[in-house]
């Protein structure tokens, strides 16, 4: 019987651990997708120097392999643990920095976060989104303009917030109304905009999964500064996914998913005999 011998020799010969690089990415096909290509060499470079930089052991990576695993598994229709670790990391926020670099004196974007909720009731002008009663009541006012301080008309501005205990409307279905702490407002041709909300209120992120054991066993809270959310389209301009948060919060310089950016810090004014307890100014620049 002859036996039958694989004549054809790898790019790389065998995998050591001085050439665990070269190896793996040697396998990679010759009509793989140039990107991906791209993508997965660096991936498996910065991985396995990661480990050799470590000296990783064996312990640990199954430890890895585990978190990774129950990450997955504690995943839901509501729930994105993934998304929460990447938050957590800091790379959330790098993709969108990466992404969207603006110049100077446009508003800064920052992460969009779990709670939108697309077809939010359009409301006019100075309406109040705060449905269920609770909170201090809070005037946000400004303007939608241009790179060169001009209005923009018709910029539609998608706005949500927690409410006074720190939950968003499609965390307690069975609790909050529908629609509360949203709306969507469109400028006219001054960009101006008003509603009335409350003034956020901080909140802890989802901590009792994989991701929450990680930030307590290196000694960092869960804690997300009070803020509002925006996002603001307009034709012809750049979309804006941004919050505005609360000055003086105890979590601004500590937000457990790195979101804060100095210029998104905004003014609360407390309010003496008016309205509302409180007021909040800000004016969002967009880009063509």
């Amino acid at each position: 019987m002859t036996e039958t011998v694989n004549t054809q020799t790898p790019a790389i010969g065998y995998f050591t651990e001085e050439n665990s690089v070269a190896t793996v990415n040697a396998r990679m096909g010759k009509d793989v997708e140039p990107r991906l290509a791209t993508v997965m060499a660096s991936l498996v470079k910065h991985l396995h120097h990661f480990v050799r930089e470590v000296e990783l052991t064996q312990a640990e990576w199954e430890y890895a392999v585990d978190f990774l695993t129950k990450t997955g598994q504690i995943c839901s229709g509501e729930r994105q643990e993934f998304i929460l670790l990447s938050d957590t990391l800091g790379v959330s926020m790098l993709v969108d920095a990466i992404n969207n670099r603006r110049p100077e004196g446009a508003t800064e974007n920052t992460v969009f976060g779990p709670f939108h909720v697309e077809g939010a009731p359009v409301r006019e002008m100075g309406d109040k989104i705060c449905l269920d009663g609770k909170g201090e009541s809070c005037l946000f006012v400004g303007r939608v303009i241009d790179i060169d301080g001009r209005p923009i008309e018709g910029a539609r501005i998608d706005v949500w917030s927690d409410n006074a205990e720190g939950y968003y409307d499609v965390q307690q279905p069975d609790i909050q109304p529908k629609w509360n702490n949203r709306g969507v407002f469109v400028t006219g041709a001054d960009g101006h905009y008003s509603f009335v909300g409350i003034r956020p209120v901080s909140y802890p992120i989802p901590d009792d999964g994989p991701v929450g054991k990680m930030l307590a066993s290196l000694g960092r809270h869960p804690y997300r500064p009070a803020h509002m959310h925006y996002m603001i389209r307009a034709d012809g301009f750049q979309k804006l996914v941004t919050h505005t948060f609360v000055g003086g919060d105890t979590y601004l310089t500590s937000d457990a998913v790195f979101g804060v950016k100095k210029t998104l810090v905004a003014p609360f004014a407390r309010v003496d005999g008016g309205d509302t307890l409180w007021r909040s100014d800000f004016d969002f620049v967009l880009v063509p």
